[in-house]
C-alpha cells in the first residue's frame, strides 16, 4: 500500500519558519519525482516545488529564496523548509509522488492527505 504521510502544518506569523516533512512507503522512492502543492480556500492547486530523482529542484516564483525542498532516500523522506513565511502562503500542502515526472500541473501517482499552514499578518 503507498502512502505518503505528511506532518509539520501549523500556525505561525508572518515572517516564521516552517518545515514540512513527507514520508513515503509502498513504492520506489529513490526513482521518484516528489513534490509539494497546495491549494488555498478557493484557489486552484498550484505547484509550489519539485525535487526530481536526481534531486534536481524547481520552485514556484512566489516561493523562490524562501523556501527549500530536499529529499534523504536513505529515509524515504522529502522536506520543504518555508522560511520568511507570508499571509499568501496560507494553504493546505500536500505531498506528492510520480514514478515519471512531476510539472506544473496538480498531477500525480500519489497523495498526501494535505497538513495545512496558517500564516497570520
Amino acid at each position: 500500500e503507498v502512502q505518503l504521510v505528511e506532518s509539520g502544518g501549523g500556525s505561525v506569523q508572518a515572517g516564521g519558519s516552517l518545515r514540512l516533512s513527507c514520508t513515503a512507503s509502498g513504492f520506489t522512492f529513490d526513482d521518484s519525482d516528489m513534490g509539494w502543492y497546495r491549494q488555498a480556500p478557493g484557489n486552484e492547486c498550484e505547484l509550489v516545488s519539485i525535487i526530481s530523482s536526481d534531486e534536481s529542484t524547481s520552485y514556484a516564483d512566489s516561493v523562490k529564496g524562501r523556501f527549500t525542498i530536499s529529499r534523504d532516500n536513505a529515509k524515504n523522506t522529502v522536506l520543504l523548509q518555508m522560511n520568511s513565511l507570508k499571509p499568501e502562503d496560507t494553504a493546505v500542502y500536500y505531498c506528492a509522488a510520480d514514478r515519471g515526472v512531476l510539472s506544473s500541473w496538480c498531477s500525480a501517482n500519489y497523495w498526501g492527505q494535505g497538513t495545512q499552514v496558517t500564516v497570520s499578518s
